[in-house]
């Protein structure tokens, strides 16, 4: 890990900072309350603390190696009483040298700095323990920054996995159904089952150059839907008429790719198979609050028996749309009389 002192503009100016005022508090304690001279304070206290800010720079390095990954607690806690005996060892070697060099000839000052070793010697080990409690901070709080990164690009990975996992659930429940139809087909009217391969052919090429894009615009989606429907058409003629209906507002709004087929494929299922009479399946885009309400409707027959189905469709669409807009109440379905209708709401 990068020494953040050095790499860290703003921890650096901060720690100069604090140093600083450590510095001016140093001073005035000799000044006002131990009677040194103004003279002799600023230098006591400018080469003292300005050695023990650059020590403690290079104390990252000590409180980095010993991480709990490492050593053992008991071991750790050893390491820095003897690094802080040897860092406030250092620290006093170093300012009693240079100081004794600087400040020559008689005065007080040498007599002074000699009687204060001791408590020096005490500081510099406090001054350890704050500045390696600091750094254990900082590698904690840089340690849990990194966690939640990586826990936020996997949570993203798996959600796009489970995305993909969900859209490619559709092409092979679609190609299932044609797959039967151009089947029943084959036998009854082979043209048309040429006819209707095909046309699946060109949709499902289509579909899979689209694959890896989650959203697509809704223009595309309704024309997607139509080469699914001329499909259908070719097996039920004249049994059902698509509608569509939306303003300029919808035309550019993107819509999770291959979401309105499943709904199709249940129009055509549970209303085109079941019904004698003409099924009108009406598509509806409108502005509704904070959402455009994308509405999917088919009338049907009450009295038929109801195909059983596995619920693919709709499931699918539910988890979705709560993948990609984090919200659970985006899809509502309603069944009355002769007429069931699903409701999807895209954030605007």
């Amino acid at each position: 890990m990068v020494n953040p002192f050095i790499k860290n503009k703003k921890i650096l100016a901060a720690y100069f900072i604090v140093w600083f005022f450590i510095f001016l508090v140093q001073v005035y304690v000799l000044n006002f309350f131990l009677n040194l001279s103004l003279f002799f304070a600023f230098l006591d206290g400018a080469f003292f603390n300005l050695i023990y800010m650059f020590l403690g720079i290079s104390l990252w390095y000590m409180v980095s190696f010993n991480s709990i990954e490492n050593y053992n607690v008991v071991k750790i806690v050893l390491n820095h009483i003897a690094a802080a005996l040897i860092t406030s060892g250092l620290w006093i070697l170093f300012g009693y040298y240079i100081m004794s060099s600087v400040i020559t000839g008689k005065n007080p000052y040498p007599d002074f700095l000699t009687n204060s070793l001791v408590w020096r010697f005490l500081i510099g080990i406090l001054y350890y323990i704050v500045i390696v409690a600091i750094d254990y901070v900082i590698i904690y709080y840089t340690n849990f920054q990194e966690k939640q990164i990586k826990e936020v690009e996997l949570k993203s990975l798996v959600k796009e996995a489970e995305l993909k996992s969900l859209k490619y659930q559709i092409n092979p429940h679609f190609i299932f159904n044609s797959l039967n139809s151009i089947s029943s087909l084959t036998l009854s009217n082979p043209s048309k089952a040429q006819e209707m391969t095909i046309k699946l052919s060109s949709f499902l090429r289509g579909t899979l150059s689209k694959n890896e894009k989650q959203k697509s615009k809704l223009v595309d989606e309704i024309n997607n839907a139509k080469l699914y429907l001329d499909i259908e058409k070719v097996r039920f003629a004249d049994k059902f008429e698509f509608i569509e209906e939306f303003g300029e507002e919808c035309k550019e709004l993107e819509i999770p790719s291959m979401i309105l087929q499943p709904l199709l494929e249940n129009a055509i299922k549970h209303g085109v198979y079941e019904s004698l009479d003409k099924v009108i399946i009406h598509f509806k885009c409108s502005p509704e609050k904070d959402y455009l309400k994308l509405t999917i409707e088919n009338n049907f027959d009450p009295e038929s028996i109801p195909r059983k189905g596995e619920g693919i469709g709709i499931k699918n669409i539910k988890n979705r749309l709560k993948l990609i807009y984090n919200q659970d109440n985006l899809l509502t379905v309603e069944k009355n009389n002769n007429t069931f209708r699903v409701n999807i709401f895209i954030p605007r």
